[in-house]
């Protein structure tokens, strides 16, 4: 028995060391350890319907072939207006052979109004300066500054920075690599839109032998997710004349300097001039020295992040603080001196058993200092359900509001607002209990930020199975709206990070929602004449935002759901006839919204809510 036990541990030793199976069996062992058997199944959930095989992503549609190159080339040739485009280069001792590959992707780029400024930073490299000078000598839209001595990237970065002539700068480094249709699509962007100051694009990461992986397929502009992570990063692109206005890189932040430039020039824009071209147009060389594998590459860069955003928030007098948590940043907003009083409000029928646990909870573990509760009853007939009500109006910051007749969710929630004596609102399922102590600080912290609307919370099951982290618009069967990384075990930081930071979205569920009263009121609540089954919260969140209010959604707030209906699969009922009427109302009201999520991805799928690759992605063609 012990010889086939160790011929066993011999076995699974060969196969750890064997290159692309030990990789694999490696990533499963380290994805067990975090999230258990449950991890293992949802990303073997992403992976064996092969909707992720980005390889085969690539192949079918993001591959440059002569047919689109030839469109492409006519089209820049019809452009009336073809600004300069300055692609600057710090470079400090690269590898020759990805510092030649990074020069010859943008010499081989289509849209040709362009120049390569590079900086070399002192290189010790003979080989590399002689590399840098012989591409000076023979392409004239090439300029090189050999820097006498080593100031570090932001040094290097000005240095070429003062090389450029264009109107537009682009951020490269000086192993990465572009595609030949980059700043095509970046003259298109400037071109669509005349007010753009900053743009950026998707990416992905490449290795020594030119294999792409690790698409990020990004959002559109979203000032939240930005704070919480470089999502602008890749291919970056700035106004030449806002880089100088802010004055360039600044020394000291290096490692994220890109990030701190980028902070400094929003600062002075409106969201709608920062433009995403939803297009990979930037491959980050993956390498021991580089961030694109790891923060470990760079750990001066956590810190260099942390300073660029707290310094942020000194500037636009934000009382804030952002920390470091891995995988991103965590901004804590400061409540007021005198925090407002939360009204919690907490619909219910003849459900005492969760009601109790729910408010008990909330007693038990809430510390925020000045709430009140409003139990807002839908006429529950049963015995145990009158006595809890009973025994809560007897408690000193609780209220129960009687409802002889039933009343559909939404008038119960928008009456029992109207009594609410709270400047903020909670809206609470009593299904849901409390797991984090601070769930309503960080939750009101972010109500009370400027033009913030709702902020919906994650929620999850016994399980550790997420059943909510922020809604997508066009999610699901019926197109209408489905749940952020449903399903997926709690501990994972989702897609892009996206199941772990706070971000701004176009929808979260009311089950757990905060919002100021004022605009809980301005938008007139939550719809009482047409949606009777489903999607009132995605509605009311919309109507926030056509009000020009942001939706939030924070992880940081974390509750237990105890719904049913939370565990089940989607689509394995049929629906009602209600709720398809809700769908058919919802299309009428929100028509494109729904198909076009700004806080998702065109490169994103649709059918599933696990942000699996599109087939085909929705962007219009060349």
């Amino acid at each position: 028995m012990k010889s086939v036990s160790r011929l066993f541990d011999f076995f699974l030793t060969v196969l750890w060391k064997t290159p692309g199976v030990g990789g694999r069996l490696q990533r499963a062992w380290r994805m067990f350890r975090k999230a258990g058997w449950r991890g293992i199944q949802w990303e073997l959930g992403r992976r064996v319907t092969g909707f992720n095989d980005y390889a085969r992503w690539v192949r079918d549609h993001d591959t440059l072939t002569p047919a689109v190159r030839d469109r492409i080339v006519q089209r820049v040739a019809s452009m009336t207006d073809m600004p300069l485009i300055s692609v600057v280069m710090p470079s400090y001792n690269p590898n020759p052979v990805w510092l030649r590959e990074a020069i010859e992707s943008v010499r081989e780029q289509i849209y040709p109004n362009w120049e390569l400024c590079i900086a070399d930073d002192a290189s010790p490299s003979d080989e590399v300066r002689a590399i840098l000078k012989s591409y000076a000598d023979t392409d004239p839209r090439i300029k090189v500054v050999f820097r006498p001595k080593n100031g570090h990237i932001s040094a290097a970065s000005n240095s070429a920075l003062e090389l450029a002539t264009g109107t537009w700068i682009a951020l490269m480094d000086h192993d990465d690599l572009l595609p030949a249709h980059a700043l095509f699509w970046v003259a298109d962007c400037i071109a669509r839109h005349p007010d753009a100051r900053l743009i950026y694009s998707d990416e992905d990461k490449i290795d020594e032998a030119l294999n792409r992986s690790g698409p990020y397929f990004k959002c559109d502009w979203n000032t939240d997710l930005f704070r919480s992570q470089n999502m602008f990063s890749h291919l970056g692109v700035l106004s030449a004349e806002l880089v100088r206005e802010v004055g360039g890189f600044r020394l000291g932040l290096e490692g994220s300097q890109d990030w701190d430039l980028v902070i400094r020039c929003m600062e002075r824009l409106a969201p709608g001039q920062v433009r995403h071209i939803p297009r990979v147009l930037y491959h980050w060389r993956v390498h021991a020295e580089s961030t694109a594998k790891s923060m470990d590459a760079k750990p001066y860069a956590v810190l260099a992040g942390e300073r660029s955003l707290n310094e942020h928030f000194e500037r636009t007098q934000t009382r804030a603080r952002a920390e470091h948590i891995g995988f991103g940043y965590r901004v804590r907003y400061a409540l007021p001196d005198a925090p407002p009083l939360v009204s919690l409000v907490i619909p219910t029928r003849n459900a005492a058993a969760s009601l109790r646990r729910c408010v008990d909870a909330i007693v038990e573990k809430t510390t925020y200092p000045r709430y009140e509760i409003i139990v807002a009853d839908n006429a529950s007939d049963d015995a145990a359900s009158r006595a809890c009500l009973e025994a809560f109006a007897a408690m000193p910051n609780v209220r129960v509001l009687r409802h002889a007749q039933r009343q559909e969710t939404s008038t119960l929630r928008n009456a029992a607002v109207g009594a609410a004596a709270g400047e903020v609102i909670a809206l609470l399922d009593d299904t849901l209990e409390v797991v984090t102590p601070e769930w309503l600080s960080d939750m009101v912290s972010l109500a009370l930020q400027p033009g913030v609307g709702a902020v919906g919370a994650r929620l999850r099951d016994r399980r550790r199975i997420l059943t909510h982290a922020g809604i997508i618009l066009g999610l699901g069967a019926h197109g209408v709206a489905g749940v952020s990384h449903r399903g997926m075990p709690a501990g994972r930081e989702g897609y892009g990070g996206r199941a772990a930071l706070i971000q701004s979205l176009s929808a979260v569920s009311s089950a757990c929602m905060v919002i100021r009263k004022d605009r809980y009121l301005q938008v007139g609540g939550f719809d009482e004449g047409h949606l009777k089954e489903a999607f009132a919260d995605v509605d009311f969140c919309l109507r926030l935002g056509e009000a020009g209010l942001r939706t939030l959604w924070t992880p940081c707030a974390e509750l237990l759901d105890h719904r049913p209906e939370a565990r089940a699969m989607t689509g394995t009922q049929p629906p009602s006839a209600l709720f398809l009427q809700d769908v058919a109302y919802m299309k009428r009201r929100w028509g494109a919204l729904l198909e076009n999520d700004p806080a998702y991805s065109p490169n994103l799928m649709l059918a599933r809510e696990d942000f699996s690759y599109a087939w085909p992605p929705r962007l219009a063609p060349v």
